[in-house]
């Protein structure tokens, strides 16, 4: 799950982190009034949507007057917003943040990630700070300082400080950056983040580090512990396909291709997409119904795959194990008698009940393949998306 800027930096703040004063708006009259109530004579205007690359899309702009606050936000709110992380379709903007201005002395980047491979918290930054951190990570990504965090002994400060001389930070600030470092770490396993990333991190000319940018990232498995969390939620930024697949316990995720998958585990359904891959196809989407998934929910996952217009063939792929065989079968012929399907379908079954199901199948009246094993399925898929 995601949050906004203004809505990462109101939970970062109880921790300690270093913040500018701001506040969110709706409208253009709500921008003005809080660039007049925040004070100064220096605001940012930046829009708030569930992307990064803003600035490049013209979504983040300096004011020096409360004239210049209204026009930026008047061309913000309501834009179509186009960044690298959008796609071109672009992000409505439907919120703007309004935040006090600094002086700026030097940009940095800083992340806190969990590191998969070495099971520990990872504090990462770098001296090249603001909108082409990509750039940095695929061009010099020596550039970029990891240090590794023990889950036992937690954040130290020296952890901070060999972040903060590797960037170059000023050496008489090293304990206000080791301790800056370290609110943000409490945070990060206090809120069960899977990431905080912020960019850019800024040294000011009075040597203060400041988050100038905020992005926090949860993990949804623990969101039960953290309902103010939950409660952040923007379902406008969201898919809305994937938004009802969790509402019937469904694991949906929207890719960019055209071969819609329903698959019955998580990894089954990831090796169904990279063997499509494989064989030239491009899948369309990640969708495991679980194994323990009844018609209903067969039936429903279904009917999602089909609400994307991209998907040109669908590939059932199920192993049955507590997921029976004659279950999908039965899901799969009520929905597509109900859609009236109109696209390939290729059905591969293996396991509980595979017998059932692919008489099941056969006698429903529906125009499908049947595939030996998982390699001819996604053949066939492929052959089927392209039209042959």
């Amino acid at each position: 799950m995601n949050v906004h800027e203004y809505q990462a930096k109101d939970l970062l703040r109880p921790f300690g982190v270093s913040l500018l004063k701001g506040a969110m708006a709706d409208s253009v009259e709500g921008a003005v009034k809080a660039a007049g109530e925040l004070g100064g004579g220096v605001w940012v205007v930046k829009a708030q949507i569930h992307a990064g690359g803003r600035g490049k899309g013209g979504g983040v702009k300096v004011a020096k007057s409360l004239e210049e606050v209204r026009a930026h936000a008047g061309k913000i709110l309501g834009m179509d917003l186009v960044t690298p992380q959008t796609g071109p379709e672009g992000k409505r903007v439907r919120r703007i943040f309004v935040e006090q201005g600094c002086a700026i002395k030097k940009e940095f980047y800083c992340a806190l990630l969990v590191d998969r491979a070495t099971s520990r918290v990872v504090l990462m930054g770098s001296s090249e700070g603001g909108m082409d951190i990509e750039k940095v990570a695929a061009e010099t990504p020596e550039k970029i300082v990891q240090v590794s965090i023990d889950p036992v002994s937690g954040y130290q400060p020296h952890h901070g400080r060999r972040l903060a001389l590797a960037l170059g930070l000023p050496k008489e600030g090293l304990a206000k950056s080791a301790a800056f470092f370290g609110a943000l770490y409490k945070a990060f396993m206090a809120l069960d983040c899977s990431l905080c990333e912020i960019n850019p991190l800024v040294l000011t000319q009075s040597d203060e580090l400041v988050a100038l940018d905020a992005k926090l990232n949860f993990d949804d498995n623990a969101l039960g512990r953290h309902p103010d969390v939950a409660a952040l939620r923007d379902p406008a930024e969201e898919n809305p396909v994937e938004l009802e697949a969790a509402k019937h316990e469904i694991s949906y995720i929207s890719l960019n291709g055209n071969i819609g998958c329903m698959v019955n585990g998580a990894g089954l359904a990831m090796a169904t997409l990279d063997i499509i891959k494989l064989h030239g196809g491009s899948p369309a989407n990640f969708l495991d119904v679980g194994g323990g998934a009844d018609k209903a929910r067969v039936a429903t996952a279904f009917k999602l795959i089909l609400k994307d217009p991209k998907v040109k063939a669908i590939l059932v792929n199920i192993f049955g194990g507590i997921m029976r065989c004659d279950i999908i079968a039965e899901g799969v012929i009520a929905a597509a008698k109900e859609v009236d399907l109109k696209v390939p379908l290729i059905v591969r079954l293996e396991g509980t009940n595979v017998e059932q199901g692919k008489k099941m199948l056969g006698e429903s009246g529906l125009t499908l393949t049947a595939a030996d094993d998982l390699a001819d399925a996604a053949k066939k898929a492929v052959a089927a998306a392209k039209g042959n």
